[in-house]
């Protein structure tokens, strides 16, 4: 499971964000249909057209998060 980190200024659609990653992760039809999108934006469309509140903030804070969890693995 990925392990977000929460961030105070976003904390509501951080959250929202950590839902969509929990439902993705247990759901391989929402999985499929995010996997769609070609860019964050259209990301973002879709998210918001499925009921989650998710920001271009978060998914930049959560790529940012992602790229150092892989340094400080690899």
């Amino acid at each position: 499971m990925i392990k977000l980190e929460t961030h105070a200024p976003h904390d509501v659609s951080w959250s929202e964000l950590e839902r969509l990653v929990a439902d993705a992760e247990a759901d391989r039809s929402l999985q499929q249909v995010l996997r769609q999108s070609r860019s964050d934006e259209e990301l973002l469309l879709i998210a918001r057209g499925l009921g989650y509140y998710v920001t271009s903030v978060d998914l930049r804070l959560a790529e940012e998060q992602d790229r150092r969890e892989r340094r400080q693995q690899g």
